[in-house]
């Protein structure tokens, strides 16, 4: 039997402005990782999606659990592979402003956690939220899986 590939992360999900770049490696335990260099001030840019919007996309998912504040659990089903995302979605000026990411969870249901967000359209950038460092999305899931792969998404689920 095959395992099933899973991300595992702690992040802060951004918009990601125009003109942002690489710059500098980050090294972790699980590789090293180009690294975007990223104004202070571009951070208080909003996504283009509503919040109200975002919220009634993440309600619609099922076994997805959203607070009117922001907060959300997200849980695999009770058979097969066992995951739960933890987020906390901020607004500003009615718009999405960023999402505190924790937990893990397949590669497809990423990508429909995103799609609440906006994603694709919406271009995203992930900061690891420990060592304070933004990736590039494709940069993101290599480490995501990376970390998947050891294991570590059994650590990130409350017990």
């Amino acid at each position: 039997m095959t395992k099933q590939p899973l991300y595992a992360f702690e992040i802060t999900l951004h918009a990601r402005p125009a003109g942002i770049r690489e710059s500098g490696v980050h090294a972790d335990a699980w590789g090293e990782w180009p690294a975007l260099d990223v104004p202070r001030d571009t951070l208080a840019l909003p996504m283009r999606v509503g919040f109200d919007t975002a919220f009634d996309r993440l309600a619609a998912l099922e076994r997805m659990f959203a607070e009117p504040d922001g907060s959300f659990v997200w849980t695999s089903p009770r058979e097969g592979l066992a995951w739960q995302v933890d987020g906390n979605a901020f607004e500003r000026d009615g718009r999405v402003l960023l999402c505190d990411l924790r937990g893990s969870c397949p590669p497809a249901e990423f990508d429909r956690l995103l799609a609440a967000f906006g994603w694709p359209d919406e271009i995203v950038m992930m900061q690891l939220v420990r060592p304070a460092v933004f990736l590039a999305e494709e940069t993101f899931r290599r480490h995501a899986l990376r970390r998947g792969a050891v294991g570590d998404g059994q650590t990130l689920r409350p017990q």
